[in-house]
């Protein structure tokens, strides 16, 4: 690997251990066998270093969002296919170590960190038209703009709130069948044009 992976690799590295505000340029450095100098020619800065970490590992993850394969056994767009798909993007924010702990951190600390919070924030519509064909099949080249913003930010939305109760209330975040009852019960209102909050 030339320097600029190296410097991921290791950015990747020090955040798993030690976060976005405690991991240093000097960190990276020593993590990635690198220089200081070689941090500001490749990525401008360690912030824009450390966004583009968070953003690879956070890619990394899709191959896990896709489970063992049954997810396309379920026809794109329906309900037992959503249950399936937020199944498996649950099962990543079980562990105590899990990556989006990092999430938390820059919603937490953001304002320590603006430029990695500018970065992540101009990946969002990125993230969003990435679980576009997860969850309704297609190709993610093929997702229009008007689609990431709407279906693919409320996607992102969900899971930017799941992060959030699992990193903080695990024994009382809701699981996939869940939220998958709560989606079936808005969908059904909304088509009857009753209130959901009545008896079921």
């Amino acid at each position: 690997m030339g320097h600029r992976e190296d410097l991921l690799e290791g950015a990747k590295r020090c955040l798993l251990a030690k976060g976005f505000v405690r991991t240093t340029a000097r960190d990276i450095v020593k993590e990635s066998g690198t220089n200081l100098a070689s941090i500001g020619y490749h990525y401008g800065s360690k912030d824009a270093l450390l966004a583009q970490a968070y953003v690879s590992l956070v890619e990394s993850m899709g191959g896990a969002f896709e489970g063992d394969g049954t997810v396309d056994d379920a026809a794109p767009g329906s309900l037992e296919r959503f249950e399936r798909v937020w199944a498996n993007i649950i099962a990543t924010m079980k562990d105590p170590g899990s990556v989006w702990r990092l999430s938390m951190e820059v919603l937490a600390m953001g304002d320590r960190m603006p430029e990695v919070r500018a970065h992540l924030a101009a990946a969002q519509r990125e993230a969003g038209r990435g679980l576009v064909p997860l969850l309704m099949g297609g190709r993610e080249e093929d997702v229009s703009d008007a689609t990431a913003d709407t279906v693919g930010a409320f996607y992102v939305t969900l899971m930017t709130g799941l992060i959030a109760q699992w990193t903080f209330d695990p024994a009382g975040a809701p699981d996939a069948e869940q939220l998958t009852a709560g989606l079936r019960r808005v969908v059904e209102a909304a088509a009857d044009g009753v209130p959901t909050g009545g008896a079921p």
